[in-house]
């Protein structure tokens, strides 16, 4: 049977995105195929995981009870998309995807059983990895009739060429963009003024733009 590493099961907070302040069940999966500058994570399959098998999986995250969604997180969920195939219809709660949006064949094996999409665009400027945009179009492309929105986080960096991108994107498909400031600690690592700013060049562009920082942060809660 298909086993999965998993970090961590925890209930909390959604502290980021439109869906912020709702309960969630937080699945961790272990590894993810990129590696961000501001990657605060701890997703690493070299120690202090456990493995599942996808009944056993479904039983636990089946007897929570009280919550709005189960967020599958990490690292990166599609990695693990031979197991959610054989988990995701064991489950009998709305399911939330967090992904970074580069895995869109991954993503159309699940799409079915997946409700919400908060999918990353990954800026050069903040993340280090460069290019990300041609997979990104093919990863919304696929993301079409599922609810989705894309986060983007920025620092003092952000270009205006970036800017054009992520705007280019959401027009064409429709998605709201959700920037979220840098986080050093507990607080952004621009100034309020910077951040009204970069929201304001965007809007320029499009208006399904949001700025919502990592409110669990400010919460001081996981």
């Amino acid at each position: 049977m298909n086993k999965v590493k998993i970090k961590e099961i925890f209930e909390s907070i959604q502290g980021e995105g439109p869906y912020v302040g709702y309960k969630q069940l937080f699945i961790r999966f272990c590894n993810c195929n990129l590696k961000c500058n501001y990657c605060d994570t701890e997703f690493s399959s070299n120690s202090d995981y456990i493995e599942y098998d996808p009944c056993t999986l479904a039983e636990i995250v089946n007897g929570y009870k009280h919550f709005h969604s189960v967020s599958l997180t990490g690292g990166e969920p599609l990695l693990s998309m031979e197991f959610l195939k054989e988990f995701l219809p064991l489950v009998n709660k709305k399911i939330y995807l967090e992904t970074n949006a580069t895995l869109a064949d991954r993503f159309l094996e699940i799409k079915p059983f997946i409700d919400i999409v908060s999918a990353d665009i990954k800026l050069e400027s903040a993340t280090g990895i460069k290019n990300s945009y041609k997979f990104h179009d093919k990863f919304f492309e696929a993301c079409k009739g599922t609810e989705t929105f894309a986060k983007i986080v920025f620092n003092d960096g952000i270009t205006d060429l970036e800017i054009d991108k992520c705007c280019e994107i959401g027009k064409n498909f429709g998605i709201e963009l959700i920037l979220q400031p840098e986080m050093s600690g507990d607080v952004m690592s621009v100034t309020s003024d910077f951040a009204s700013t970069v929201l304001d060049k965007f809007l320029e562009k499009y208006d399904k733009c949001r700025l919502i920082p990592q409110v669990h942060k400010f919460l001081d809660v996981r």
